[in-house]
């Protein structure tokens, strides 16, 4: 079985898609650390953003957590993008490179539901997919656990049956196929979208991208999968 990222994974995100909903992000973030009438200041919001994403995995929970901010509310906020289909940029055959792998496929998304169909429908890939899990999926007794959380992966295999090494995880974000591999789950890094490697722009990637450890498999595109299957089995 395979777990499909999507943000930075199938499309590049971070042409235009990212910057608007960081963008819509800091808009949100600094009217709800503001006094009410004045908002928080850009490093007031940069210093929630990159600490909420450090200690738990994603700012939407430490908003959650330490600002009573409604997920719902957060995400419809931060992801109306009103052009999605200008901004989308995405390489062609990607429909015969996921009819080419064996195996189920499920896109595994913390982007929310309204958002990642919208992607997936302008990218037309939806009927390659048996399963779409986006963020408002992901909660474990009564908690939100997106990505990177053991908990939610845990429970996504049990709920589909299959062991952890018969599954493979494709993904840009490097914490996130790490607690994958932890729980041994086979890993693939794609690499061609990454600008930086913080959420807020300030750091970016080093030049030469190394494979860690817990990386079975790096590639720079989706396309070069069916090419690198035999490391993967």
């Amino acid at each position: 079985m395979w777990l499909f990222d999507l943000d930075n994974t199938l499309h590049d995100a971070s042409h235009a898609i990212f910057p608007l909903i960081s963008a819509n992000m800091n808009t949100y973030i600094a009217r709800v650390l503001g006094d009410g009438s004045t908002p928080a200041t850009i490093e007031q919001v940069n210093a929630a953003r990159l600490g909420y994403w450090k200690r738990y995995g994603a700012t939407l929970l430490g908003m959650i957590r330490h600002h009573e901010v409604s997920a719902p509310h957060f995400l419809a906020e931060t992801h109306d993008l009103a052009d999605l289909a200008q901004m989308i940029r995405a390489e062609r055959g990607l429909a015969r490179m996921l009819r080419s792998l064996p195996g189920r496929k499920i896109l595994l998304t913390n982007a929310p539901t309204v958002y990642s169909r919208d992607v997936m429908r302008h990218l037309g890939l939806q009927r390659h997919f048996s399963h779409h899990i986006a963020i408002e999926n992901m909660h474990v007794h009564g908690q939100l656990r997106p990505k990177p959380s053991k908990l939610m992966l845990r429970r996504l295999l049990r709920r589909h049956g299959v062991a952890a090494h018969r599954c493979i995880l494709v993904e840009d974000t490097l914490a996130n196929l790490r607690t994958a591999r932890q729980l041994g789950v086979r890993t693939v890094w794609i690499t061609q979208y990454l600008r930086m490697s913080d959420p807020i722009g300030t750091a970016p990637l080093p030049r030469m991208l190394k494979r860690p450890a817990y990386v079975d498999v790096k590639v720079k595109s989706v396309r070069q999968l069916p090419a690198r299957l035999h490391q993967l089995r």
